[in-house]
This record gives C-alpha cells, sequence and structure tokens, in this order.
C-alpha cells in the first residue's frame, strides 16, 4: 500500500479462487523513498516477530526500525468521509481500477511505473497480493507477509477476471459485521484505517499502471478524500522517520487526486516518457 523518491527526476466468471495467500504482502506506500528493504505493519514475519507493513519503507539499514515508531499508530481512528463504510469506498475504487486493469497489454507488462521499483508485471502482482492480504485483515486474522506470487503467469490470460473476483471478495470482507471495529494487525492500528491503506494501494496503485500504460483513470472522490484524511494523519511521522519522502509542490487548482499524488511524493505530470 510505491518508490517515489525515484520519481521526482474477458470471460472466466467461473474461475475457482485462489486461497488467501498467508506470505501474501500489504504494499509499499505511495511517497516512500526508493529503499529495496521493506519493513511491515500488519503481520508477522516467518520468526513470528510483529513486523510493520510494506505500507511503510524504511531507509537503509543504518536508520532505526519503524517497529519501535508507536507514533506511527493511529491511535484514533478514521471516521470516514460523509459516513460511507470503508467497503463502499473500496467497492467504487475497484469498478474505476478494473478497467485500467483490463486495459494493460501483455505487451505493456515490461514498462516502467511511477514506482521505481515496480514495473507494470511485478505492480500488478503486487496489487494481486494486497486484494488477497487485505480480506484476512477485515477478519481479524494474522497475516504472514513475503514476495507477490507471479499470479500472472498463474492465471495466464484470465488474470484480470481473478483479479476481478479477489477484489469483489475484500469489498465483501469489510462489508461483514465488525470488520471496521477494534484493531486489526499486529501492530493493532485501528481497523478502519487498515482498510483505508488498502484503499490507498487500489487507488494510487491504479493511477501508477494508467499513468504507465497511457490509459484514463478517476478514481471516486469519495475515496480520495478518505485518502486525503489518512496522508494527513500519518504523513507527518512517515515523514519525520524518514518513511514516506517530501511531498511535492502543486500548482495552484490542482485537484484533490494531484494533492493527494504530491502528498505522497509523486508527481502528478508523471509520464513513462
Amino acid at each position: 500500500m510505491l518508490d517515489i523518491g525515484a520519481q521526482r527526476g474477458g470471460g472466466g466468471a467461473a474461475a475457482e479462487l485462489h486461497p488467501r495467500e498467508e506470505s501474501g504482502g500489504v504494499d509499499d506506500a505511495p511517497g516512500v523513498a526508493p529503499w529495496s528493504g521493506h519493513v511491515r505493519i500488519l503481520g508477522r514475519d516467518a520468526a513470528g516477530r510483529a513486523d510493520l507493513s510494506r505500507f511503510f519503507k524504511p531507509p537503509p539499514p543504518r536508520a532505526r526500525s519503524v517497529l519501535g515508531m508507536n507514533g506511527m499508530k493511529d491511535t484514533n481512528g478514521m471516521n470516514g468521509v460523509n459516513g460511507l463504510p470503508i467497503s463502499a469506498l473500496l467497492a467504487a475504487a475497484g469498478e474505476a481500477a478494473l478497467p485500467v486493469l483490463r486495459g494493460v497489454g501483455e505487451d505493456q507488462l515490461g514498462r516502467p511505473t511511477p514506482c521505481a521499483e515496480y514495473d507494470v508485471r511485478a505492480l500488478l502482482n503486487h496489487l494481486f497480493q494486497v486484494v488477497v492480504t487485505f480480506q484476512a485483515l477485515a477478519a481479524k486474522e494474522d497475516v504472514e507477509f513475503g514476495s507477490p506470487p507471479d499470479r500472472l503467469g498463474e492465471y495466464g490470460a484470465r488474470w484480470p477476471d481473478r483479479f476481478a473476483d479477489e477484489t469483489a471478495r475484500l469489498v465483501e470482507a469489510w462489508a461483514a459485521p465488525g470488520a471496521e471495529d477494534g484493531s486489526t494487525g499486529a501492530m493493532n492500528l485501528p481497523a478502519r484505517t487498515v482498510g483505508a491503506m488498502a484503499l490507498l494501494d487500489l487507488t494510487v496503485h491504479a493511477w501508477d499502471l494508467a499513468r504507465a500504460t497511457g490509459q484514463p483513470y478517476a478514481p471516486p472522490a469519495g475515496g480520495v478524500a478518505e485518502l486525503r484524511i489518512l496522508v494527513d494523519r500519518m504523513g507527518p511521522t512517515a515523514r519525520t522517520m524518514n518513511v514516506f519522502a517530501a511531498p511535492l509542490p502543486t500548482p495552484p487548482g490542482a485537484g484533490d487526486l494531484e494533492v493527494l499524488l504530491a502528498e505522497t511524493g509523486r508527481d502528478p505530470l508523471w509520464t513513462a516518457g
């Protein structure tokens, strides 16, 4: 739930759903510096230690681990925008993202994206991992994180339909009674905040893919407003800890999406060149 410091310079409805990936990852947050090392915020590593998710990336080893960042805990949670449940925001974000994913051509999979560490193929596999893992987090289940499986290779031409299926399951998981209540993940973040992390990935990575493949993309306004709250609340501490890249300036009259992208360190005018 993202390698931004470097940014500056059909059918198959009956496909079987893949089980939840116990080794699935969460996300590298947009706007973080382009370091390859990941810590985790929502699960545990192979040794059973509480981790910080790929929602945040740490600096190189000389910087202190974000595992000790009590300040990153959003103890107040998020009340949301206009009373919309996170499941409704995820559903709308999925509807906006899926046409972009379906529009990715086989010959575009090797293109660079605004996430410096990902090409299009790697970013799609990462998004698969996100939508599966956050289903478990909605159910307050423990999760472990690892390298994203190659779902595009596994599913072949059916991958867009499989992604649509898993996104529907994600929405269903967060619509379940109690999904937004209490806390979830090894760091015990408020569940609503965790759901917003999934929304962040689904929204901003769809923009990444649209930019990389030359497609239009317009995320729902309600989701963008929710994410502005998320970044506003957690961004300052993340930047202090050298986790988020510094926000980029926006021109006068910039829309909410452009401001969100800039706040996470993205250049809203990024192109693949």
